[in-house]
């Protein structure tokens, strides 16, 4: 231990979420129990400890979305819950006994790279420090509170959350609410909301493709059948699985019309067709996120939810004042204005070698090698990092936990210091990488995606299929590192 930090470990892991979970696991079937899991919450769980607005839900089947070697049987439909799925993951934590590696209510403000050490020092909101030879990022990218910029904000006198962190305190009960954002978030809380509050207004800035959901909840006979059948729960996940997997992200396109008519038909749920008519994207389907719904455009035929498509101006103390003036009287305001998808390990202060910034050295956008490691930085490992974005985040994370393993195991048996990628073969690769992602007709289309960072650079898509990662990932490429000795 260095004198400068509280306390030492092999590795040093950022988040309890899925990946962080995934990789204190996979840590202790490789015999490594000497690490810790930094959560700045107080629960595991990661963005389905915070996202507990009303109707959250999964929009990923769920036997596909659940680690391969802990199928769950007893998910209650195809698209379970928020409770549930959290319930699921604290389930993992206590299973394979991760709590007493759990550092909770302990925000990470910076991780630096000590050459001469050539370790990590990862420093805490609480004024701690630790001193680690591996850090594991397991933030990802939903994980830093988009909000928007709109003049006044500060001035609403009303109760006011991002959606990402509901106030349970504020009832909503014969509320005039106002909702600023209209993508995955409030497809699923608005329609609940609207149950009971007096008013919704829904601020839209831009319309989005909404898939009908097979959301019914499995029969008792089939929760049965998974129960008293261990292999069903991964039958039914291959079978996902390989259907998701089958086109990757290059079906987009040819899929795109089938899509579309699907979403037209869900649309046409919409009573009024001038309501219809802005709900209408002017984007292709697979532009942005595709997002599920069979509740959505219902809403939108209860007298009290009101689609509102005229920019606004400004926020008063009490209302949204629109850009031509007209006012809009509110008591509650709820920001669905997402994440900082772009900014990936680089939301905390990042340095690397010679001090190097992560910020500096992704200012054209974040990058990595196979999206877990990234040149300059050292024993650094990412979960669900730069362009690997795909069909489920699960799948991503378990090739990417296995890719830092087997590096971490190697280091330990060679008694190596550290392992960094060549900066030459991390540029090769993501001059690959771009070029296939160019090659997705939807993702060229301008329709406001959180795909691309402020250079224009879509930073978070993977353009193949998720078993085209894992092949990559499993790759014998020992000349693309550096490893010190």
């Amino acid at each position: 231990m260095t004198s400068n930090t509280d306390q030492s470990f092999r590795v040093a892991i950022i988040g309890a979420g899925p990946g962080g979970l995934c990789m204190a696991i996979h840590l202790k079937q490789a015999g490594i129990e000497d690490f810790v899991i930094l959560e700045k919450s107080s629960g595991v769980g990661g963005t389905w400890n915070h996202n507990r607005y009303p109707g959250c839900a999964c929009d990923i089947p769920a036997p596909l979305y659940s680690y391969s070697f802990e199928l769950n049987p007893e998910w209650s439909g195809l698209y379970p819950p928020q409770p549930e799925i959290l319930a699921y993951f604290e389930h993992c934590a206590k299973k394979y006994e991760l709590l007493e590696h759990c550092r909770f209510d302990d925000s990470v403000l910076r991780a630096t790279w000590d050459d001469s050490a050539e370790r990590w020092t990862t420093d805490l909101e609480s004024g701690r420090s630790i001193d680690s030879q591996f850090v594991i990022s397991a933030l990802g990218m939903f994980n830093e509170l988009n909000y928007p910029e709109i003049p006044g904000l500060d001035d609403f006198q009303g109760a006011c959350f991002h959606s990402a962190r509901w106030d349970w305190n504020c009832d909503l009960t014969h509320k005039k609410v106002a909702v600023v954002g209209s993508a995955a978030s409030a497809v699923q809380f608005v329609p609940e909301i609207a149950k009971t509050a007096a008013s919704v207004d829904l601020f839209q800035r831009t319309a989005n493709w909404v898939l009908p959901k097979e959301d019914a909840p499995f029969p008792s006979e089939q929760l049965e059948y998974f129960k008293n059948n261990p292999d069903a729960p991964r039958g039914a996940r291959d079978e996902i699985h390989n259907v998701t997997d089958a086109g990757g992200a290059g079906a987009f396109e040819a899929i795109r019309e089938e899509m579309e008519a699907a979403c037209l038909t869900n649309l046409d749920l919409v009573e009024s067709p001038e309501t219809r008519k802005r709900l209408l994207p002017d984007h292709p389907w697979g532009c942005k996120r595709p997002l599920l719904s069979n509740h959505y455009y219902p809403a939108f035929n209860r007298p009290n939810l009101e689609l509102v498509t005229d920019p606004i101006g400004k926020i008063s103390e009490n209302s949204v004042i629109m850009v031509d003036g007209t006012e809009r009287r509110a008591d509650v305001l709820v920001l669905a204005t997402g994440f900082q998808t772009t900014l990936f390990l680089s939301a905390i202060k990042v340095s690397g070698r010679k001090g190097l910034r992560l910020e500096e050295a992704w200012r054209d956008g974040a990058q990595a090698y196979k999206g877990v490691m990234t040149s300059g930085f050292p024993n650094l490992f990412m979960l669900y990092g730069p362009n690997t974005n795909g069909d489920s985040i699960i799948t991503t994370i378990e090739y990417e936990v296995e890719f830092a393993v087997r590096q971490i195991r190697r280091l330990i048996e060679q008694g190596s210091a550290s392992i960094d990628v060549r900066a030459e073969s991390m540029t090769a690769y993501n001059e690959t990488l771009q070029e296939a992602i160019r090659a997705i007709a939807p993702w060229q289309s301008d329709c406001g995606d959180y795909y691309r960072s402020a250079s224009g650079r879509v930073v978070t898509q993977w353009p193949h299929r998720m078993s085209e990662l894992k092949q990559q990932l499993e790759a014998a490429d020992e000349e693309s590192y550096l490893v010190s000795e």
